[in-house]
């Protein structure tokens, strides 16, 4: 197969995929995978597998073809390919929540010494390395790296990305529990997805409703967040959209749960964590185990709820997910007051004050621990972040938290 009939076939192939026959299209780009003898051709095709795979939740796929797709890159001898490559590479692993190699691989790409062509993608390499952060609770760098990918958005007028990001940030805040600023960035995706979208891909769409219902959950807007929710999935249903359904589910059963209708929450989560053991996503497993415990807790149910917290701590502990193991303390220590057993009690409390150490989950001004309840918070330049109320009352002379690092030059 020669340059021609090659472009012409990944053509075919994105027509197909865009009216959702997606398996017609996967045939049709498999075959030009086989018969091409363009190696261009086939590093483009192989971009339109990995696209494909990462938006059904076929992650082990995903990553198979992007590895291939390396080697490709080697062959073209052109950085520009290589970045792009490595950069596929990351966002395999991300959704495979190996978020060190996420962020091993993102450090290549910006080290590559590519022609402008490179340099756009690193809004998408700064995206993919601020998540990955993000599920190792590491949460000054994930916002270091979300705030770089907006400032590459807005230099090259690049609405998806901003997007994007966007949502991602709305995720950041929801962890950190300033429900403000995670309503507040999901709205400002579905604006430029209302503004900019018509060509866009309906995902951006469903994306930022999804977020948006996970922010109106934890605001107690209930109506609101089931209606996103059900929006996104509507979405997610016609486009065969696997981890956002997972997603939904997860959010449904978490709107359920809120209203005290464990019953209604229990299917919900049953059916979120079928999905998400399917296409391997740990960190989602984590969550919905986080969920489950809970309605066991309203049940009164204390024993299955440790078993439920047994699993999620395997889990959160092999992701390296700290903010996940702090939340399994804080549910311990309310099973193990509960049951009055003193000994287990006392472990889990200092486990937990060690998460918030490592985490830095404090506020550099009052000392109050930051993410136990809803509080408005502010980054400062150097993505530490303190309670906005601190930063209006005393003001800053530059950050209370770098001056600390810079008189301990062992501390990492």
């Amino acid at each position: 197969m020669g340059q021609d009939q090659t472009k012409q076939q990944i053509e075919k192939g994105l027509h197909l995929y865009q009216s959702n026959q997606t398996e017609k299209a996967l045939r049709v780009w498999m075959r030009v995978l086989e018969k091409s003898a363009d190696p261009a051709g086939r590093f483009r095709v192989l971009g339109c597998l990995i696209t494909a795979h990462a938006e059904m939740g076929r992650y082990k796929d995903m990553l198979k073809f992007a590895v291939v797709q390396i080697d490709t890159a080697r062959e073209l001898e052109d950085p520009d390919y290589l970045t792009e490559s490595y950069l596929n590479l990351a966002r395999s692993n991300e959704k495979l929540c190996e978020f060190q190699k996420t962020i091993s691989y993102c450090k290549t790409c910006l080290n590559m010494q590519g022609t402008t062509v490179s340099l756009q993608l690193n809004g998408q390499v700064s995206l993919s390395m601020g998540n990955a952060f993000l599920g190792l609770s590491i949460f000054q760098k994930a916002l270091e790296c979300f705030e770089k990918a907006l400032r590459y958005a807005h230099n090259n007028d690049d609405k998806m990305l901003e997007c994007r990001v966007c949502c991602s940030l709305g995720n950041f805040y929801a962890q950190i529990k300033d429900y403000e600023k995670a309503l507040f960035f999901p709205c400002k995706a579905a604006e430029l997805v209302n503004d900019y979208g018509k060509g866009w891909s309906l995902k951006y769409r469903a994306m930022s409703q999804y977020h948006m219902a996970v922010a109106y959950r934890q605001l107690g807007r209930l109506a609101d967040a089931m209606d996103c929710c059900e929006e996104s999935m509507k979405i997610a249903l016609q486009h065969g959209d696997r981890p956002l359904q997972a997603l939904c589910l997860l959010c449904f059963a978490d709107i359920h749960r809120s209203r005290k209708d464990v019953q209604t929450a229990f299917p919900r989560y049953d059916s979120s964590m079928s999905i998400m053991t399917e296409i391997g996503n740990r960190l989602g497993l984590t969550q919905v185990l986080l969920g489950v415990t809970k309605c066991w807790m309203i049940q009164k149910e204390l024993d299955k709820a440790l078993e439920s917290i047994e699993k999620a701590q395997e889990l959160a502990e092999g992701l390296g997910n700290k903010l996940g193991l702090l939340k399994l303390h804080c549910l311990c220590e309310r099973i193990y007051r509960t049951k009055g057993q003193q000994r287990e009690l006392r472990d889990h409390v200092v486990k937990f004050h060690e998460c918030v150490e490592d985490m830095e989950l404090y506020c550099g001004m009052c000392g109050e621990s930051i993410g136990e309840k809803n509080n408005q918070l502010q980054a400062l330049p150097c993505s530490h972040f303190f309670h906005l109320k601190c930063l209006q009352t005393n003001g800053t002379r530059g950050c209370p938290n770098c001056r600390r690092l810079s008189v301990k030059p062992g501390y990492v």
